[in-house]
C-alpha cells in the first residue's frame, strides 16, 4: 500500500521552533519511532499526540498552509507566495 499524503510534521515543528527530538520527548515516542511515524504510516493515536504537542489541528499535519504564505521558521515572519507567468 502506498501512502499518498504527504505530512508535514517536521515543516510544522520548524515553524514552533520544536525539534524532532524535542517533539520525540514530548510525546513519549523515541526518535527512532517518530521518524518511522513521519516517514510511514502514523497511527491516529500518533497523528493526536503530535497534533497535540505542537498545538495544531491533525488536519495542519497534512495540509499545506490555506493561504498563499509561508511562515519564516527563524524568525516566524508571514511570507506571500505569488507564481510568476513563464513569458
Amino acid at each position: 500500500m502506498y501512502n499518498f499524503m504527504k505530512l508535514r510534521i517536521l515543516e510544522v515543528c520548524k515553524q514552533k521552533g520544536l525539534t524532532q527530538k524535542a517533539l520525540s520527548n514530548q510525546i513519549g515516542l523515541s526518535a527512532v519511532g517518530l521518524s518511522k511515524a513521519i516517514n510511514g504510516n502514523p497511527t491516529k493515536d500518533t497523528l493526536e499526540r503530535i497534533a497535540a504537542a505542537l498545538n495544531v489541528p491533525i488536519v495542519e499535519l497534512f495540509e499545506p498552509p490555506a493561504s498563499g504564505s509561508i511562515i519564516c521558521p527563524k524568525c516566524g515572519t508571514s511570507i506571500e507566495l505569488t507564481a510568476k507567468s513563464k513569458d
